[in-house]
């Protein structure tokens, strides 16, 4: 019927997620650190017997309420100098005890509402929350769940994340940085390890070495290093997808959660990463195209001459053999157990980043802001604009944002369903609560309903919010449903468990899913209608 251009949408998506948002951006720093302080409680901190040894050294944790934690480890040497744009290196071993009571510096990055601006190279750390009294003098080999943080592939940070509450359900968990930005993911010829690649994906390659680092170690913190769940949301959600389907990660994870991570399925070309990466080297000052030029680059260069329109992996060959679409449809991927889902309201958070950022949608630019959002023409446009009728929907926002969902998330998640439910066990959700707490943005004029990363407060106690609002009654209900089902997966591969509704398996022939609502999940069957997935499905 006609072609969706879903790669510019993804453009679009992570251009928003990087917005500054004006001012809102410099005001929201100072909430955000103001927030984090005020949602942490005063708990008895306590170091005493806390002192764990990794195969760097010996590293001293301190008891925080009823989680021992663990922060600011090293899993790889800093990528600065000659190591920038490098595969992760080994970290140097330490002697003595390593004091392990704060976080370490997170990756570079701009100031923005999904992050606080950093422009620190030495980053490749993480941080592990146990259960107080576990640790190597007590092994329990308890399950592992490692985070990786959404913020499309530029933004965010491991420590914004609490995971006492999952952790006080019998679980390990690990949350870690990675590069992110021109640092974690520029492709260039110049930095390929061999003329063609790989080239890019460095973030991804910080995972694994976490990952690796959790098998070597986590068994000394009373961890099982045969029962890791890798997990994260947005961009942590497509990470995710990726190392399902690296091979590089084979072996190194055992069951997969994934959060609105199914909107870059069709994964860029190495041609393709590597022709933008010789547009940023000139942009920068190195017109030259050489590592030495790029390596010797100041961050905050860097930093302002990154795309604007974000970053995504590439095809690099060795990282990422194949697009993870077909990848995933062949059965060429890590098989594990999957959970993944999306949020009823997705694209409404980046239409209200759109409106706050002077760009509001209108009657009159609805079909406009159709075509800039997806890369289309405006007859294809006018097409889409016809199937999402203004009529149908309270504002022209409302409208984009049920355009913007459906094609750039909600479809894409029943793809990513339909392709590994054949090989795996797949447990498929929505998150559908209409009035979850906004976390980042100010109030708009528009309800943000279930919008993209909403459900993040209903997982973890979220350490940095500019505008906290507490759970309600029913919320925290359904928060205690989601936090089960998550740690069931972890324990057992499966989400459902004793006191919580039964979460069947996902098969294409019936599509059933749960839909997270409060205060108790229910499940849902007419998620392709109310997506209109058939639509876009001939999208192509």
């Amino acid at each position: 019927m006609f072609a969706v251009g879903l790669r510019q949408a993804t453009r679009v998506l992570l251009a928003l997620g990087a917005l500054t948002v004006g001012a809102l951006v410099a005001s929201m720093a100072v909430m955000n650190a103001s927030a984090a302080t005020a949602a942490t409680p005063t708990r008895h901190v306590s170091t005493a017997g806390l002192v764990v040894a990794t195969n760097d050294g010996r590293v001293m944790g301190k008891t925080t309420g009823t989680t021992n934690e663990f922060l600011g480890l090293p899993y790889a040497a800093p990528p600065v100098g000659a190591l920038r744009w490098r595969a992760p290196q080994p970290a140097a071993r330490w002697h003595g005890v390593r004091d392990a009571t704060a976080f370490a510096p997170h990756c570079a990055q701009s100031a923005s509402p999904f992050g606080l601006a950093s422009t620190s190279e030495d980053c490749l750390h993480l941080n592990v929350f146990t259960p107080a009294q576990t640790t190597s003098r007590t092994p329990r080999h308890l399950p592992v769940m490692v985070w990786i943080h959404g913020g499309a592939l530029v933004t965010g940070e491991s420590d914004d994340y609490n995971p006492t509450q999952l952790v006080r359900d019998g679980v390990i968990v690990v949350t870690i940085n990675y590069r992110l930005g021109a640092l974690g993911f520029l492709a260039h010829p110049a930095l390929a390890g061999v003329p063609g690649g790989p080239s890019g994906d460095y973030g991804l390659m910080d995972q694994q070495a976490a990952l690796h680092w959790v098998q070597r170690n986590i068994g000394n913190f009373g961890g099982d290093s045969h029962n890791v769940t890798i997990f994260g949301e947005s961009a942590g959600g497509l990470s995710v997808t990726s190392q399902l389907v690296s091979p590089g990660a084979r072996g190194l994870f055992d069951r997969a959660i994934i959060e609105s991570g199914a909107y870059a399925l069709n994964t860029a070309s190495l041609l393709t990463a590597e022709a933008a990466g010789e547009a940023f080297a000139t942009q920068a000052g190195c017109a030259d195209q050489t590592a030495a030029c790029l390596r010797s680059l100041p961050v905050h260069t860097i930093l302002a001459n990154e795309n604007a329109a974000g970053y995504q992996p590439d095809v690099d060959g060795q990282v990422l053999t194949e697009s993870l679409a077909p990848a995933l449809a062949s059965g060429q991927f890590n098989h594990v157990p999957v959970i993944n889902g999306s949020n009823h309201d997705e694209w409404r958070l980046f239409v209200a980043l759109s409106a706050l950022e002077g760009a509001p949608v209108t009657a009159a630019n609805y079909p406009s802001m159709i075509s800039s959002t997806l890369g289309v023409p405006a007859a294809t446009a006018a097409i889409i604009a016809a199937r999402y009728p203004l009529s149908a929907y309270p504002s022209p926002s409302v409208a984009l944002g049920a355009v913007g969902t459906d094609a750039i998330f909600a479809c894409p998640a029943l793809t990513l369903d339909d392709s590994v439910s054949k090989y795996v066990p797949t447990y498929a959700y929505e998150f559908n609560d209409e009035n979850a707490p906004e976390l980042f943005l100010p109030p708009v004029g528009f309800p943000y309903g279930a919008a993209h990363a909403s459900e993040i407060q209903y997982v973890f106690d979220f350490n940095v919010s500019a505008f906290p609002t507490p759970l309600s009654g029913p919320q925290q209900q359904l928060a205690a449903a989601m936090k089960t089902y998550w740690t069931n997966v972890a324990k057992r591969g499966l989400p459902s468990g004793l006191g919580e509704p039964l979460w069947p398996r996902f098969d294409p022939t019936h599509q059933r899913m749960q839909s997270l609502v409060p205060p108790r999940p229910q499940l849902e069957t007419d998620f392709a209608a109310e997506h209109n997935c058939g639509f876009w499905s001939l999208a192509g």
